[in-house]
């Protein structure tokens, strides 16, 4: 695997994460919102990603990236909630709020920094290995 592979499969998980967490922000700054019906309301929002695997057969060059492979709504109900005096409620008195559940959007966040956090070190190492032997030659 040539050492410059190494900044471009970070830099995938880089993205990857980048994309996550701004899902994450979307969908925790649309936990509270309310609509009047069930085809309106928010959807809670969740990236698919797979691993490139180059050169699978070869051992001594598989190095493996991150692809975005697209953004999925959540097919769960919304929450429905009796409140005949809301403003938005619909004919029977239901407002229909996100299928949003922000203990897991939390934990996700988390997860997603500490992951881009550990491929913005995987660069830092990488990029101080090559100065380093760089200098060997001085």
């Amino acid at each position: 695997m040539s050492s410059m592979n190494i900044f471009n499969i970070a830099g995938s998980g880089m993205n990857a994460q980048n994309l996550r967490l701004n899902l994450v922000a979307s969908n925790i700054s649309n936990a509270n919102s309310v609509s009047s019906s069930m085809d309106e309301v928010y959807k809670s929002r969740q990236p698919v990603f797979a691993a490139e695997l180059k050169n699978i057969m070869d051992k001594d060059n598989a190095a493996s990236s991150v692809n975005v492979m697209g953004v999925v709504e959540s097919k769960a109900p919304p929450i429905m909630e009796y409140a005949p005096n809301h403003p938005m409620a619909d004919e029977l008195g239901y407002i229909y709020k996100p299928n949003v559940n922000t203990v897991e959007e939390m934990a996700n966040m988390m997860s997603a920094s500490r992951s881009y956090e550990n491929n913005v070190e995987v660069l830092n190492t990488a990029k101080n290995l090559i100065l380093q032997t760089l200098k060997m030659g001085q």
